[in-house]
């Protein structure tokens, strides 16, 4: 690929159907704006249809005539992601692109809705159910349809505590986003071969944006009340992360360009893969664990009781 690639090298997406997660600000403001700018049907899924409905009319503003519609998701209900699949099915008939980008960072310990601690329940459960709830879709879309889950360089940190998923014996909030980072590659490529198992016209594809300057660092240190470390957050945000908007190039790059197979791990290219344009990398050995992703697989099915019709 080209070292320099980017919007203008992003393909039409005209006739494409497009879900973001996490679409009214950050990465996914960012990737939503840019599926509009190129055509696509985008469907913003949000928790906050207020805010949602605010970055709509932003995108709006800038991009001529585009397809932008919210439908309220909350990762931490299993309740709304099962909505939001049944609606989405009710209303759309295609589904090119699923962009599993949503995701909270280095939070203090909180607990979703079904009882799952918040980041594993968040980044990876609430994906994890939504994906194998709009399979049917993907699959019964014309052509190529790409599955992109958003994972993180901290990835590499992470390790699967089966005997204790939740933190619920100890809990250190950056272990535990690591241990969901490294869930979602899990999740990734075992979909993938698992798609490529039953010959299915969906690829599964794994990214991570660098460092970039979005929400996402700052809703920790404000959870925690701590100014000393938001203070810290937005200087480091200034002085060394690259734009959302480049940030956002890996997971577009993963789910448009068309010399990106199944099974891959896209990030930045430049200094220490935190900056820079979209290649295909290397993951750590933990994510390309076939026994550990199995195990997770499972676990995830009998956490959310979604089973995906896959062997």
């Amino acid at each position: 690929m080209s070292s320099s690639w980017g919007i203008d090298e992003m393909p039409d997406q005209s006739g494409r159907t497009v879900v973001v997660t996490g679409a009214n600000s950050g990465l996914g403001f960012e990737a939503t704006h840019a599926f509009a700018q190129k055509g696509a049907t985008v469907v913003m899924a949000c928790r906050d249809r207020s805010r949602a409905e605010s970055a709509r009319d932003e995108i709006r503003a800038s991009v001529d005539d585009p397809s932008l519609s919210v439908l309220e998701l909350d990762l931490a209900s299993l309740d709304s992601v099962r909505s939001f699949a049944e609606t989405f099915s009710a209303e759309y008939d295609e589904l090119h692109v699923l962009c599993n980008n949503a995701g909270l960072m280095a939070i203090p310990r909180r607990e979703t809705e079904d009882g799952f601690e918040m980041q594993f329940g968040v980044n990876h459960l609430g994906h994890f159910a939504l994906t194998g709830l709009l399979l049917d879709v993907l699959c019964e879309t014309d052509g190529e349809s790409r599955v992109v889950t958003q994972s993180s360089g901290l990835h590499e940190n992470g390790e699967m505590a089966f005997d204790d998923l939740h933190s619920e014996a100890s809990y250190d909030k950056w272990d535990a986003y690591a241990q969901s980072k490294l869930a979602n590659l899990l999740f990734a490529y075992e979909l993938d071969r698992r798609l490529r198992a039953v010959d299915a016209s969906v690829t599964s594809v794994g990214c991570h944006p660098g460092y970039a300057d979005t929400d996402l660092q700052r809703r920790g240190p404000e959870m925690a009340g701590s100014r000393l470390r938001l203070v810290g957050m937005k200087i480091a945000n200034t002085l060394v992360a690259q734009p959302a908007g480049q940030g956002t190039l890996p997971m577009l790059y993963a789910a448009t360009a068309d010399e990106v197979a199944g099974g891959e791990y896209v990030g930045p290219g430049g200094f220490m893969n935190m900056r820079g344009a979209p290649t295909v990398q290397s993951s750590s050995a933990r994510s390309t664990d076939e026994a550990a992703a199995a195990r997770l697989w499972d676990v995830s099915a009998e956490l959310t009781g979604v089973t995906f019709g896959l062997k």
